[in-house]
């Protein structure tokens, strides 16, 4: 499960790919609002995967952002920090990404990204739904 501002990394989208393919669980939370045209590829992308995602703006609503760039791998790792998944973040940018390995910081990650998967405006189908849900134990 992952929470992306902005997703525009081709290698990420065919690691993504490959992984969906191995059967991996994958589930993504996009911003809605900024990058239009980055945002519709992106979405493009997942669909044509198969990826189950979703679509959500801010605390504030419209013109607001879901800021978040995480990524929960498993129940105990994390992977966060500044870095969007853009070619621009791996070669213009300074960036910083963390690995965090502790089951309670991968639970507080998966409870934060529930709760922005139920926010999320729904995008594919119930199918991708029920077989995406990893257990948590939240």
């Amino acid at each position: 499960m992952a929470a992306l501002y902005r997703f525009a990394n081709p290698r990420l989208a065919a690691a993504l790919r490959d992984a969906a393919q191995r059967g991996v669980s994958i589930r993504i939370c996009l911003n809605s609002n900024d990058h239009y045209e980055e945002n519709q590829a992106a979405q493009a992308t997942l669909a044509g995967y198969g990826i189950a995602y979703r679509l959500l703006h801010g605390k504030a609503g419209p013109g607001s952002k879901m800021h978040h760039k995480f990524v929960v791998l498993d129940t105990q790792t994390v992977v966060t920090g500044s870095y969007n998944w853009t070619m621009e973040s791996e070669e213009r940018n300074y960036e910083n990404l963390i690995v965090l390995r502790a089951p309670e910081l991968a639970i507080a990650y998966a409870r934060e990204f529930e709760a922005l998967w139920n926010e999320g405006s729904p995008t594919e189908s119930p199918a991708a739904l029920s077989s995406s849900r990893m257990d948590y134990g939240i």
